[in-house]
C-alpha cells in the first residue's frame, strides 16, 4: 500500500465531509448512516478528476483512493477519465500506478479484476495494457526474479486470458524460462481457453503447456492438454469439448490405474 497516497486520499475525503469509522464510513451531513467503501467510491471517486490539480496528480489521488477503499469502482472512474474529455491520462502515471499495486504484498483483486474485464477484454486497449503491466518487463522479471516482480508477473499472467494470443505468446514463452512462473502460465493458458473472450492458438498453447514443470495431479491439466491437442480454441466456441475432455481423461485415468500405468495417453488430434 502506498501510504503517502492513502493519507492524501483520506485527507481529501475528509475535506468532502467523509471520514472512516470503525465499521465503515460516515458523511458529516448524515453521521448516523454507515456507508460502505463501495458507496463512498460510487459517490466520490469521480470527483477526484474535477479537482484543481494537474491531471497526473488527480490520477495519483485516485490511486490513493483505490488503496484506501479497495473498491473496483475506483478503477472504473480512472478508466472513464482516460476515455473522457480530459483523456487520455498520462501513460507513465497510469501504468506506473497499476504496476506498483500489482507488485504489492497484499490482496489486489480490484486491480486484477480491472485489468481483466476492462483493459484486457477491450481489444482496443489490451495490447498496450498487457505490454505496460508485464510484456515490456518480462525479460527483467526473468533476470532479476525479485519477489515484487514475480508477484506482478503471476497476477498479470493469471488474468490475461482475453489478451490476443499474438500479443501475449512471446511473454508466455519468456515466462516459461522461469519455473517460479510455470503455475501462473498454466493458469493463463487455462483462462485463455475458458474465458468468454479468451484467445489462444491450440498448437502453440500445447507446446507451451508441455514445457511446464507442473505436478502430475494439477487440476484440469489433463483436460486442458486434451482440448488443445484436439485443436479447440475456446470453451464457448466449442460447446461440449471440455465435458468430452473430462469424460475422456476420467476414463483414461481409470484405465491406467487398472493397468498400473502412470500417465494417461495423449489424445490424438483429428
Amino acid at each position: 500500500m502506498e501510504m503517502q497516497a492513502v493519507e492524501a486520499a483520506r485527507c481529501w475525503l475528509a475535506e468532502q465531509g467523509v471520514s472512516q469509522v470503525r465499521d465503515g464510513w460516515v458523511n458529516d451531513a448524515n453521521p448516523k448512516v454507515l456507508l460502505t467503501a463501495n458507496q463512498v467510491a460510487h459517490s466520490r471517486a469521480g470527483d477526484v478528476f474535477a479537482e484543481d490539480l494537474d491531471i497526473a496528480d488527480q490520477l495519483r489521488l485516485a490511486f490513493g483512493l483505490l488503496d484506501l477503499l479497495d473498491d473496483y469502482w475506483v478503477t472504473c472512474e480512472i478508466r472513464f477519465a482516460n476515455e473522457g474529455a480530459k483523456g487520455p491520462l498520462p501513460a507513465d502515471a497510469l501504468w506506473d500506478g497499476y504496476r506498483r499495486r500489482l507488485e504489492a504484498d497484499r490482496d489486489v483483486e480490484a486491480v486484477t479484476y480491472s485489468l481483466w474485464v476492462d483493459w484486457f477484454e477491450d481489444h482496443t486497449t489490451s495490447a498496450v495494457a498487457f505490454s505496460e503491466v508485464l510484456g515490456n518487463d518480462i525479460d527483467r522479471v526473468v533476470a532479476e526474479r525479485s519477489e515484487a516482480l514475480l508477484r506482478r508477473a503471476r497476477r498479470v499472467l493469471e488474468c490475461s486470458g482475453p489478451v490476443r494470443w499474438t500479443v501475449k505468446e512471446p511473454t508466455y514463452r519468456a515466462a516459461v524460462r522461469l519455473p517460479a512462473l510455470h503455475s501462473a502460465v498454466f493458469h493463463g493458458l487455462r483462462a485463455s481457453f475458458h474465458d468468454v473472450h479468451g484467445d489462444l492458438e491450440p498448437a502453440g498453447a500445447l507446446a507451451l503447456l508441455d514445457r511446464l514443470d507442473l505436478p502430475t495431479n494439477t487440476q484440469h491439466l489433463a483436460e486442458l492438454r486434451h482440448v488443445l491437442a484436439a485443436g479447440y480454441k475456446n470453451h464457448y466456441r466449442s460447446p461440449g469439448a471440455w465435458d468430452d475432455a473430462v469424460r475422456s481423461c476420467s476414463c483414461a485415468a481409470r484405465r491406467c490405474r487398472s493397468e498400473g500405468s502412470a500417465v494417461p495417453p495423449l489424445p490424438v488430434a483429428p
